[in-house]
């Protein structure tokens, strides 16, 4: 299996696989709503020893810093929500048929709520959409458009009072999958989000096939 993945990961970052792709490409919110209405899912990385490894680490550090109320920014289709250990929780997604899985899922749930949301169509200044601590689990690496990302990442922070949780890597590389753009987003957070400090960084164990890491975020003031 592991011999087909180093293949499979060859064939896709060939010059002209990637070209054929990102001319086919139609935009990251696009993908991610075909993605699920086909009946796709989030992705490997919300499912088995991956999703168990997150679980473990976002459930400790929310038990042990008090945290009462956790905004997602990227629920997907709630998998890795099922392992989850939250006071309260509000799940965002750009994908409508996401979100209606997790409605479903999570019905008899009365901690836990969910909203389809349009990135380019959001504003609130007001704080309804404000947690202890905003989440986001290995979305930033999905948003390839400049604009999108910009959004992204002022919403993440527009949407803690105390906390930041980023399960993410923080490489730079362009030449991946059509839906992935690697970018070094701890730069972002340092020049345009002084107020807030990286408290800690945890990277995957040997057992955990992921890239990404965790990185948790504090307001200075805390």
């Amino acid at each position: 299996m592991s011999s087909l993945r180093s293949v499979l990961s060859t064939l896709s970052k060939n010059p002209l696989v990637l070209q054929v792709r990102k001319r086919t490409f139609k935009g990251t919110t696009t993908y991610w709503e075909d993605r699920y209405a086909k009946g796709g899912t989030s992705g490997a990385g919300s499912y088995g020893r991956e999703a168990e490894w997150k679980a473990e680490i976002v459930n400790d550090w929310v038990a042990e810093l008090g945290v009462t109320s956790v905004v997602d920014l990227g629920c997907g289709d709630g998998n890795q929500l099922g392992l989850a250990k939250y006071p309260r929780y509000l799940g965002l997604d750009p994908s409508a048929t996401a979100v209606r899985l997790c409605m479903e899922r999570f019905r008899d749930d009365p901690t836990k709520s969910f909203i389809a949301y349009d990135p380019s169509a959001l504003a609130d200044p007001a704080g309804w959409l404000r947690g202890d601590l905003a989440l986001s689990m290995e979305v930033i690496f999905h948003l390839v458009e400049d604009a999108l990302f910009e959004n992204y990442m002022t919403r993440v922070f527009e949407s803690a009072e105390r906390y930041v949780i980023i399960c993410s890597n923080a490489t730079v590389d362009d030449e991946q999958v059509s839906h992935e753009r690697h970018r070094d987003f701890t730069k972002w957070v340092e020049e345009n989000r002084p107020e807030w400090v990286l408290d800690r960084r945890v990277d995957p164990p040997s057992d955990v096939n992921l890239q990404s890491s965790f990185f948790l975020y504090k307001k200075k003031d805390l």
